[in-house]
Parts: structure tokens; C-alpha cells; sequence
């Protein structure tokens, strides 16, 4: 359960009580509010013994004396005046959120002297904040004595001179941390209770904020032709599901933008089965699933001005008697023939048949797929960035500038053909592995053969949406990573 902050915005604050999170820059003299919440100076003494001089992230956190209006006060520094990024006030929300405790309401001052902080540096404030406060542990039944029970609802009051533009931009980091948060808890759900079915019926949940959903069973994949996606599929008794997420809120004539995941709810491997050690983690083979579903959630609660498709492929890959094997050839619902050589490589079989659909179906002005695709990604690029490939520059440039902005970092990839013959086949179109060399590459040249000439960008996330390190924002083992990458790239280009 998250622990659950009540955020407002003012011009100033009384204070009776609780904490008081004060913030500081390296060259300010003095942190934002420290007349307020500081009138006998204990600040100044306290950062001198302690060496305390505003470096970012550092804190300083005092017991307030007799006689102060607060109990506790924490200055927060947020490091040199000039090197504050947007990012940086996202992560200031963060560690503030995690100095919360033991208190039922809290004041932060924002206005750093020397600092133009802005209604949205403000509303990135208060995301951190809400980004942080984020945990799963419904399936715990009880904590140990050393654990921090959290105080289950916090008043915080953030003040800052333009509260009145910061309240309407936090309607929109509301909407985000929400998407955040639903693709965390997708992610980390334990894959007993979240199959195919299950997770449609999530996704089907958006409906109350205004998504249209449909959800395609076996039968109507089959009547298509996804012979890729049900080969997958087949070793498993839970049935596959496709869900096909709309978001109508561009003009009638505009055509949409698309983002495709997969949503493999659990992968051993199939007859190809991975190695007993961490298999436990294959819960989340689903993460660009999740990433999507989320995306879709913040588009519709913040009513962006865009028409975007939102569709992901939902299958469990099991080493059933009825499975795939390797060897056998499947037919795509393009018409393309597949020899599996591995059914470890499973994921691209599942985004083919979903790529091609969305293609078909809705003629979008790009297609972004996200998948925890390659273990080779990982060797590659750790996980600090995530996998880029595209077929356009344009669209390559955008994802990596809203990269930088969120800290959702992307590394651009190479493609070409002499990667691209790598996976030409014998007996087949293409098999669905080229081998252990460039094995992120060849899976990207497998996608690419089922977008044709629209634009699009594949986004290998295996390092980023499970496992990442922890940091500010992110305390959970499901990060959610691509969701406020996805919507920043939607804000800044693509809304009416």
C-alpha cells in the first residue's frame, strides 16, 4: 500500500505543528521559509556543526526546540542555483517525501531565494512526491516490529507564490503518477493472479476515465490470422488476450498515434526453458504492457489533446505438451512465415502480430513498441539507458530529447542489413533468433519487417522496467519506467 499525501498548494502557511521541509540552494544565504518556520535561527547552527551547505539531495533534519512552531524542521538542499533541472525537482520531492515521517501533516517551502521556481517546477515537486511515497505490499499479512508503519493519509501543504498556477499544473502530475503507479502495480502483481485474462480486465478498467476498450479473445486472433502471437500462447492453460486501448481526444480527423507492448504475464521460456535461478523474475516480462496500459491512463486523466491507440499483445509462455517447439514454422498475420528456432525468443512473435494489426487497422502516424525483449540489451546498456531502434530520425530525436528531459534515458541503436540477413531462414521468411551476436539488434530487424514504411521506434526496456537501482522516485522493483517518457514525447509534439 501506498502511503497517501493530500497535497494543496498556498501562499503561505501558518504553522501549529508537524514538519516543516525547507529548501536550499548551495548560494543562498538562508532556506525558503526559514523565517516562518525557523524564528529562533537554530538552522544556521545546526547546518555549522553539521556541515550542511545545500549540496543536492543532502538534508538537514532538526528537532525543533521549545517554543517553535513545528516539531521538526528539514532543510533540503537542492545543490547550485544554475544546474537545477526539472528532473532535480522531481527528485527534491522525492527525498522530502521520505523525510515524512511519524507526522499528519507537513509544510515545504519552495521558494528558494535566487530561484525562479515556477507552477511547474512546483507540480514536479509534488509528483516526486507522490512517486516516492509508492510501495506494494498487498500480499503482506503483517510487517515486522522494525518496520516504519507510515501514517496512512499526510497533509502536505506546499508553498510557493504562484500556488494558483501550481494547483492547475498538479492536476496533470496527478494524472501521471497514476499511470506510474498503475504500470508499478502491474509489474509487480505475482503471476498466479495476473494471466492474460486478468490483465485485460485491468486494462478494460480504463473505461471509467473515457478509453474505449476492446479485448480479443483467442477465436478472434485466430479469425485474423496471428499465427505468431497464438504459437506463443499454445503451451499455456490461460488463454490469450490482445486489448486495444483508444483515447479519443484529438480531432475526429486526426489520425492516431500508437503505442504497442508486450505483455508475456509470465515466461519460462517455453520448451526453450531458462535456467531455474531467477526465473521468479519473468513476472515481469510484462513491463512494456504495463508501460503502455499507464501511458493510457495519464493520456485519458489529463484529457491530452491527442488521438493515440494504445494495444498490447497478453500471453504466458509455458513448456506445456501442447507447446511450441522449436523448429516448427508459424504463419503472421501479415502473412510472413516464422521459423522458431528458439521459444525463449517469444516476445517478438507476440509484437509482430500486434504491430501488424495496429498498422492495418488504424494507419497511425508512428507506432512505438516497448518490451523487455533482449537480455543482450542489458549487457549492452545496463540499466541506466534503454534500448533505441528506429526507422526514423525524426521520431528517434524526440524520444531521445524526452529521454533527457524525464531521466528516462534512451541509447539509439544501430540497424542495418547486414544485421538484418542474420535472421533470414532456410525453411522460412525469417526465424525469430539470429543468434547470440547483436541479439537486441536482430530482434529489432525482426519487428522491423512487420511495420512497413510508417514510422517507428522500438524500445528495449529489460533493464529499466524491473530490477532498476532505487532512487528518489522510485523505491519499487517494477519502475514503470516509459510512461512519463511516453507522455512527455506526447506533450511536447503530438497534442492539438
Amino acid at each position: 500500500m501506498s502511503a497517501k499525501f493530500e497535497i494543496s498548494f498556498a501562499k503561505s502557511a501558518k504553522l501549529n505543528s508537524g514538519l516543516a521541509i525547507l529548501l536550499k540552494t548551495v548560494e543562498a544565504d538562508a532556506a525558503a521559509g526559514a523565517e516562518t518556520a525557523d524564528p529562533a535561527g537554530v538552522i544556521a547552527k545546526a547546518a555549522k556543526i553539521a556541515r550542511f551547505s545545500g549540496k543536492s539531495m543532502a538534508a538537514l533534519d532538526i528537532v525543533a526546540p521549545e517554543g517553535a512552531p513545528v516539531e521538526r524542521i528539514v532543510v533540503l538542499g537542492l545543490g547550485k542555483a544554475a544546474e537545477l533541472t526539472a528532473h532535480d525537482w522531481l527528485k527534491a520531492g522525492g527525498a522530502a517525501a521520505s523525510k515524512i515521517k511519524n507526522t499528519d501533516r507537513a509544510a515545504v517551502f519552495l521558494d528558494v531565494p535566487g530561484v525562479a521556481t515556477d507552477a511547474r517546477a512546483a507540480a514536479d515537486f509534488a509528483l516526486g512526491m507522490l512517486l516516492r511515497a509508492y510501495s506494494f505490499d498487498s500480499y503482506k499479512t503483517k510487517k515486522n516490529d522494525d518496520e516504519e508503519k507510515p501514517t496512512k493519509s499526510v497533509k502536505v501543504t506546499i508553498v510557493t507564490a504562484d500556488a494558483t498556477g501550481a494547483k492547475k499544473a498538479f492536476s496533470a502530475s496527478e494524472a501521471i503518477a497514476g499511470g506510474v503507479n498503475l504500470a508499478r502495480d502491474l509489474v509487480n502483481e505475482p503471476p498466479n493472479a495476473l494471466g492474460p485474462v486478468e490483465f485485460a480486465a485491468r486494462a478494460k478498467e480504463l473505461e471509467m476515465l473515457g478509453v474505449e476498450v476492446e479485448i480479443l479473445t483467442e477465436k478472434e486472433m485466430r479469425r485474423l490470422g496471428m499465427g505468431a502471437l497464438l504459437g506463443v500462447a499454445q503451451g499455456s492453460v490461460r488463454p490469450p488476450r490482445l486489448a486495444v486501448m483508444q483515447w479519443k481526444g484529438g480531432k475526429g480527423k486526426d489520425r492516431p498515434i500508437a503505442f504497442i507492448g508486450k505483455g508475456v504475464v509470465f515466461d519460462t521460456g517455453g520448451i526453450s526453458i531458462k535456467p531455474a535461478a531467477g526465473m521468479e523474475d519473468m513476472k515481469g516480462d510484462m513491463g512494456g504492457a504495463a508501460a503502455v496500459t499507464g501511458l493510457m491512463h495519464v493520456l485519458a486523466s489529463r484529457k491530452a489533446a491527442v488521438n493515440a491507440v494504445g494495444i498490447i499483445g497478453l500471453v504466458e509462455n509455458m513448456p506445456d505438451g501442447n507447446a511450441q517447439r522449436p523448429g516448427d514454422i508459424v504463419t503472421s498475420m501479415s502473412g510472413q512465415t516464422i521459423e522458431v528456432i528458439n521459444t525463449d525468443a517469444e516476445g517478438r512473435l507476440v509484437l509482430c502480430d500486434a504491430l501488424w494489426y495496429c498498422n492495418d487497422r488504424f494507419k497511425p502516424q508512428f507506432m512505438i513498441n516497448l518490451a523487455t525483449l533482449t537480455g543482450a540489451i542489458v549487457v549492452a546498456l545496463g540499466n541506466v539507458h534503454a534500448g533505441l531502434f528506429s526507422n526514423d530520425d525524426q521520431l528517434s530525436a524526440q524520444l531521445t530529447a524526452a529521454g533527457l528531459s524525464t531521466n528516462e534515458k534512451l541509447w539509439r541503436m544501430p540497424l542495418g542489413k547486414d544485421y538484418d540477413k542474420l535472421i533470414d531462414s532456410k525453411f522460412a521468411d525469417m526465424k525469430n533468433t539470429g543468434g547470440r551476436q547483436a541479439g537486441s539488434i536482430t530482434a529489432a530487424h525482426f519487428l522491423k519487417r512487420f511495420v512497413q514504411e510508417t514510422p517507428w521506434a522500438h524500445l528495449d526496456i529489460a533493464g529499466t522496467a524491473m530490477g532498476s537501482p532505487q532512487d528518489e522516485i522510485n523505491q519499487s522493483w517494477g519502475s514503470g519506467f516509459g510512461v512519463r517518457l511516453l507522455d512527455e514525447l506526447v506533450r511536447a509534439h503530438y497534442e492539438s
